[in-house]
């Protein structure tokens, strides 16, 4: 048997349906005896909404009223109407069973599913599986039009129904035209089977994704707005009614490995992710949710895993995944279990335990863990910011692809880069903050936080060539992040004045940026600290500033000198290593400014290297001559970098160490001689801003 169902919201009608979140308003029901084709009570039910007001549209196409809606009952007492309405009914056909039939997906897939998962109470079995009358319509008659241009009206005229939509009620016509299209494709002509019913997922399934599997594009969205506490499962809650495919919701991680609003979902096909489309600036909770069309190559940058430990780990199917953040370093898998407790057994004991460690075996700080079901999970999550040692540790629902993320962000990141085979000269240049009255500067204000330097150099569009060396400066709040705002020092004046003239309230990423010409003791003030605002200039605090380049998403992988190195280097410090003259005769002629895209520098914001004083946004600088460029390099004064393999780094020296505690530290190994000059200290500028411990680069 079918039960033949038609329903409508408050909203948009016909293809729209469910677009605009508007409640269900309507539903109207038939049961069909597909064997002796005997049909049972047509019934017709409205639905009293939270909000009663009707779209236009609705009102003219329904006829319904405020007042009659007013007067009825709610979704979940018409629900089960609905279950005792169609039992009574096949029991009077003599079934037991049956299946639902509508005019499309969208009555299912966006209406009823969303909008009972929102108001917390389930849908009965019958509504997770169901068969699409457009499809089965076309299979019957494929030299119909297509299954999205089909509407009940298409189909009867292609049959030739004589049927009045006038003569009848909103609801009811749609219904028993319906039946009559479902009784001529059972005729003796077609003898259509209905036998591959539509099917919605009941749950979100989990599970691990490798970066050799090959994922549609078609099938790939990009959801943002999303609140930074929401997991997988809140997020499958907000696509309910929509199948997902098997771990398919990736939430996307920010250079600091926090997550950062964005999740990219991946459906079983090109029809599931057009629905999810439709529901662009749909809510969860207060908050409307973007949703956009994304690829698979990004998807697989952000889900995929090679490690075979990280797969082992995801193999158990079904698991809530949650992570700890903050551990100390020595803790043990023994000490895990015991903070957690025998109120939340972790699946399968030390086995469910993934600690996330650097390429030298050196813990993170973070581990995930699995829990067979959601109430020893929720169990975990109340030790929140409880104390294990003398640190407390932050749980967080977590993902498959997340747990990915995480290992290959750190399993990637190199201890310190190690010097490559040099492709351009670089030859720092001595770094000042502009100060003075002249105004050659310009403020940006209103970036978009995930704005940097590739972004500002397209925007200021043929004026980038009228940037000063190291003249870009990204503004961080006191948190670390980006504060919207940045300082550009341009050649001249009326560079700055030209600029400001041109991009004043120009369009980045979907917002408007203000550009104000302003001097580089204005600039100097606010990169130290202070403010600029219309009453004036308020003097730095005298808490050192805040101030570092734009967290980058990763280690650079390609062979360039990173640019954090040369903080750690007195200026005319960093040369190229020794070179062949064929080599040097096939280098670029010039130095690049700023790099190209292959050369964009990446920076995991956590650790390595402290943040030197300005944007490090350059590998090479202004153009100079080959000649210059050798003269600089064999300057008797400039030390040379040794080969690979000759540099450490110290890190966690006491702000009290000297150079004779660090040579005694070395007593016993051979250092480079020249009076102690391979023992490099950072500077006094870079520390100033950088407050970071004293550290010190040994040759």
């Amino acid at each position: 048997s079918l039960v033949v169902l038609f329903g409508a919201t408050a909203g948009a009608y016909g293809a729209k349906l469910g677009s605009d979140e508007r409640e269900l308003i309507l539903l109207v029901w038939q049961v069909v005896d597909l064997h002796s084709k005997k049909v049972g009570t047509l019934h017709k039910s409205l639905v009293k909404a939270d909000n009663l007001d009707l779209s236009d549209q609705c009102r003219e196409v329904s006829g319904l009223t405020s007042e009659g809606l007013g007067k009825a009952e709610p979704l979940d007492r018409v629900l089960q109407q609905f279950s005792q309405l169609v039992s009574s009914d096949l029991k009077v056909l003599g079934r037991s069973s049956y299946t639902l039939c509508s005019d499309g997906q969208l009555l299912i897939r966006q209406v009823l599913h969303p909008e009972t998962s929102k108001k917390n109470f389930l849908l009965s079995d019958c509504f997770y599986s169901f068969y699409d009358l457009r499809k089965e319509f076309h299979t019957c008659y494929p030299s119909s039009a297509a299954v999205k241009d089909q509407t009940i009206k298409t189909m009867a005229e292609y049959l030739g129904l004589g049927t009045d939509e006038a003569e009848e009620d909103f609801g009811v016509w749609q219904v028993k035209t319906m039946v009559a299209i479902i009784f001529s494709m059972l005729s003796e002509g077609c003898n259509h089977v209905f036998t591959e019913p539509e099917t919605v997922k009941y749950k979100y399934e989990t599970g691990p994704c490798s970066k050799s599997e090959t994922v549609d594009s078609e099938t790939v969205i990009r959801a943002r707005g999303l609140p930074w506490q929401s997991s997988d499962q809140d997020i499958a809650r907000f696509f309910k009614g929509l199948n997902i495919a098997k771990g398919g919701v990736a939430l996307c991680l920010n250079s600091q490995g926090r997550r950062n609003g964005e999740a990219l979902v991946r459906f079983v096909n090109s029809e599931q992710r057009d629905l999810a489309l439709e529901r662009h600036k749909h809510h969860m909770g207060s908050r409307y949710i973007e949703v956009y069309k994304a690829t698979g190559e990004e998807f697989l940058k952000i889900a995929g895993g090679t490690s075979n430990e990280v797969a082992q780990f995801l193999s158990k199917e079904n698991q809530v995944i949650i992570r700890m953040r903050g551990l100390p370093f020595t803790a043990t898998q023994e000490d895990v279990l015991g903070f957690l407790g025998p109120e939340c057994p972790v699946t399968g004991g030390k086995e469910g335990l993934l600690f996330v460690k650097y390429p030298d075996g050196r813990p993170t700080g973070d581990a995930f863990v699995l829990f067979s079901c959601e109430e020893y999970a929720q169990n975990a999550l109340k030790k929140h910011k409880e104390i294990l040692g003398k640190r407390y540790i932050e749980l967080f629902r977590s993902t498959a692809a997340e747990v990915q993320q995480v290992l290959n962000r750190y399993m990637s990141t190199p201890l310190i880069p190690t010097l490559p085979t040099p492709i351009i000269p670089v030859i720092p240049q001595p770094y000042t903050i502009a100060t003075g009255s002249i105004r050659d500067c310009v403020r940006l204000r209103g970036l978009p936080y995930t704005a940097g330097i590739d972004d500002i150099l397209e925007f200021m569009g043929d004026a980038t060539g009228d940037i000063k060396p190291h003249g870009v400066h990204m503004v961080l709040n006191q948190q670390g992040r980006p504060s919207g705002d940045a300082f550009i020092q341009m050649k001249s004046a009326d560079k700055a004045f030209m600029v400001a003239q041109k991009c004043h309230k120009k369009m980045m990423k979907d917002r408007y940026v203000e550009v104000f010409q302003c001097s580089g003791e204005e600039m100097n003030f606010v990169l130290m600290g202070g403010t600029l605002n219309r009453s004036g200039l308020s003097p730095p605090p005298c808490k050192l500033p805040c101030l570092s380049p734009p967290a980058y998403a990763a280690f650079q992988t390609a062979a360039v000198i990173p640019a954090e190195a040369a903080a750690l280097y007195q200026p005319q410090a960093l040369l190229p290593t020794t070179r062949t003259p064929q080599a040097s005769a096939a280098a670029p002629p010039t130095v690049t400014y700023y790099p190209a895209q292959a050369a964009q520098l990446y920076m995991n914001y956590t650790a390595y290297y402290p943040s030197p004083p300005v944007s490090p946004t350059t590998v090479g600088y202004l153009a100079a001559p080959p000649g210059a460029v050798a003269a600089a390099a064999t300057a008797t004064h400039t030390p040379i970098l040794p080969q690979p393999g000759a540099l450490v780094r110290m890190q966690g020296l006491p702000y009290n160490t000297g150079m004779k505690e660090i040579l005694s530290f070395f007593q016993g190994y051979q250092y480079a001689p020249d009076d102690y000059n391979g023992l490099i200290q950072l500077s006094d500028q870079a520390r100033s801003v950088l407050q970071a411990p004293k550290e010190w680069v040994c040759l």
